[in-house]
Order: structure tokens, then sequence, then C-alpha cells
């Protein structure tokens, strides 16, 4: 497994907007779902949004209507577009390849592939 590659994260005020990215150096999106989940300090790995190999979507109901995620096969790269941010978005975000049957999923554990994460910080 060749670890993807999370990006784009910063310190933002409440409000602000965000695109993270996800590289892939090996595995094709085409190929697989890509997921983004977070995760704040004491507390699970949660589900953000996935999108699967033919462009179908799926939100976390804190995020929808907020959150786009879309990827760029050309490019082999992942997005996780996020608008009016509030503090309770503060975590490190990661991306991963689905790897279970069907679609997609919402469990972490049928994703791999996680790399290093990003971190989002959101002022009050």
């Amino acid at each position: 497994q060749v670890p993807l590659v999370e990006s784009g994260g910063r310190l933002v005020q409440t409000g602000g907007s965000l695109r993270l990215s996800c590289a892939a150096s090996g595995p094709s999106f085409s190929d697989h779902a890509l997921g983004w989940f977070r995760q704040a300090p004491g507390h699970e790995r949660d589900f953000v949004a996935v999108i699967s190999r033919y462009g179908s979507t799926d939100y976390a109901d804190s995020v929808s209507g907020r959150f786009t995620i879309s990827t760029n096969d050309a490019k082999n790269t992942g997005y996780l577009q996020m608008n009016n941010l509030n503090p309770g978005d503060t975590a490190m975000y990661y991306c991963g390849l689905y790897q279970g049957p069907g679609r997609f999923s919402r469990q972490p554990g049928d994703f791999d592939s996680w790399g290093q994460g990003t971190q989002v910080t959101v002022s009050s």
C-alpha cells in the first residue's frame, strides 16, 4: 500500500473556507472510492465524506451543505472543499481508499492507504 498524501490544512477563522488535497502516487481514484475522515484529540476517527468510483457521494450530517468532495482522475488527486467552517471542524483530516464491498461505507476500517493527515484548526 502506498500511502496517500494529505495537504491544505491550516489555521482559519470561523466562517472561513479551506480546500484539502489528497494525492495518490499509486492506486487510482477510478479504481477505488475515496473517503475523508477527521480525528480530534481524544476522539475516534470520524467519517466526513466519501465519493465512489462513479461520482456518487455521501456526507456526514455535520458537514452536509458545507463540504464538497471531488476527485480529478487526470491528476490522481482528491479534494475536500470546506466552507463556513466552525470550531467543531477542528481536527486532523485524513483521506483513505475504500477496500470494502459495494460503492463505499462510512467505516474507517473499510479504508486503507491513510497518509499522515493535515491539521485544520478553526478559531472562534
